[in-house]
């Protein structure tokens, strides 16, 4: 697949204020997905393709909290200002919008997780897939693998994904668990 064509979406993971500089859950460089993802989202517009924007979207007790005895510090709380999507990001009105997470208990990585992003794609004729944002070895990673494991094509933007790397290479073995699983993988718009 060397262009997008009409059976094509692009799925922004998770490009929220709370993954950003300054943010409560900030990802090393997440920022600098954001002008690579626009071009892209001004691609995918530009030729009347779905654009799909997952967030997450925590109650203020989410169980994958400190607090609560998770692994992360409280972010994107529904209502908080670390919950929007990040200031520079184009996203037009009545944008298609996934939020996911939204329960008080268990976690949701993958845009597919507890959502009906699957059965929206495929109702829309939709079987290629393109992935950006944030981050590598989390959300973006979990989305993939759900969408390869439901059989659509999928290439993963590299320009357009950071890691948090927990520890040191998670992002690393993330972009190799992708490829494993049979992700593709490309730099610019048309490659």
């Amino acid at each position: 697949m060397s262009s997008p064509d009409p059976g094509t979406a692009l799925i922004v993971v998770d490009v929220q204020r709370d993954f950003c500089a300054g943010g409560a859950l900030a990802v090393s460089d997440g920022d600098d997905v954001v002008p690579v993802l626009a071009k892209w989202i001004e691609r995918f517009r530009s030729r009347d393709l779905s654009v799909v924007y997952t967030r997450d979207w925590h109650p203020a007790h989410h169980s994958s909290f400190c607090e609560q005895g998770g692994p992360w510090p409280a972010h994107c709380v529904v209502g908080e200002p670390g919950a929007q999507f990040h200031p520079d990001l184009p996203v037009p009105e009545g944008a298609w919008i996934v939020s996911k997470a939204t329960g008080a208990e268990g976690d949701a990585y993958s845009g597919f997780d507890g959502t009906d992003l699957e059965t929206e794609l495929r109702a829309r004729r939709i079987s290629h897939l393109y992935v950006g944002g944030l981050a590598t070895d989390y959300c973006v990673k979990a989305t993939v693998l759900d969408a390869l494991r439901a059989g659509f094509e999928t290439r993963v933007i590299l320009a357009a994904v950071r890691a948090v790397n927990v520890q040191p290479g998670d992002g690393t073995k993330a972009i190799e668990a992708m490829r494993a699983a049979g992700a593709d993988f490309v730099a610019e718009p048309g490659e």
